[in-house]
């Protein structure tokens, strides 16, 4: 379950009167792997696969989804048991984190220690910078991905409460929605699903209502993706890593108007 009915006291237009209102329910969710403790996700407990393997992606756990042999999930012990096919350098660097910076809840994101681990994986990666991708789309596609995010968050509509990712191609063709109430994993479960459906990251823009931090950016720049936009600011660690790692950010996305902050030849008129 992850939302249910309250009831409210409402005052409006100098009334005040009972009414049954929906909330959305957060979980703390203990994931392991290996048999070992990775990390506890505070989270909306819907979608939990895409959660799972967008989160080992994005931090670099693993770079594709046939490195996972199995994930268990048991949503009345609130827990994710991830068994992989390999063991390695990552592992070990994680075993070494303390408890507390195992924990991702909703509102901060990944801890510096995560931070680390995937600018690491980045640093490590051999393929080519993602300045290099040439890719461009007309500003007027990427206002039309941000509405059709927003008709696909419907959770966000019914409560108010929760963050929306979606990716669209290069066609503004929506790729896949997701939802959470936390916007970084959100975006893993955006990530997750198209790992699972076994879409490709070529090309594609990555739309949020959540605000464009660095650990947000960072999630992008793992999965390659070379446009990130948002209806909602950016901070000043989304927009440098966003530089250094050859991203187009761009945010304040409402109606015809937007403010991009990295690489703008991405975008035309």
């Amino acid at each position: 379950m992850f939302k249910r009915k309250v009831s409210v006291t409402q005052i409006k237009k100098n009334q005040k009167r009972s009414i049954e209102d929906i909330v959305l329910i957060e979980k703390p969710i203990n994931f392991f792997l290996n048999s070992e403790s990775l990390v506890n996700i505070i989270c909306l407990p819907k979608n939990l696969k895409e959660l799972t393997v967008g989160f080992l992606y994005s931090t670099g756990i693993i770079n594709s989804l046939n490195e996972i042999k199995k994930i268990g999930v048991n949503e009345v012990k609130e827990r994710i048991d991830i068994e992989l096919n390999k063991s390695g350098e990552i592992l070990s660097e994680i075993s070494s984190l303390n408890p507390l910076g195992r924990i991702i809840d909703t509102t901060c994101g990944i801890s510096s220690s995560w931070r680390n681990i995937i600018q690491k994986s980045l640093d490590s990666d051999k393929e080519a910078p993602l300045l290099e991708n040439k890719f461009t789309i007309k500003a007027s596609m990427i206002s039309e991905c941000i509405v059709k995010m927003q008709s696909e968050t419907k959770l966000f509509r019914e409560t108010g409460g929760c963050h929306g990712c979606a990716i669209f191609d290069e066609n503004a063709k929506l790729l896949t929605a997701m939802e959470d109430i936390g916007r970084h994993n959100a975006i893993d479960k955006a990530l997750g699903d198209l790992l699972i459906k076994k879409k490709s990251f070529d090309n594609v823009i990555l739309c949020s209502t959540g605000r464009l931090t660095g650990d947000s950016v960072l999630k992008a720049v793992r999965a390659r993706i070379p446009i990130v936009a948002s209806i909602s600011a950016p901070i000043e660690s989304g927009i440098r890593l966003a530089f250094v790692y050859g991203t187009t950010l761009i945010g304040f996305v409402r109606g015809n108007r937007m403010n991009i902050y990295t690489h703008p030849f991405r975008v035309e008129l």
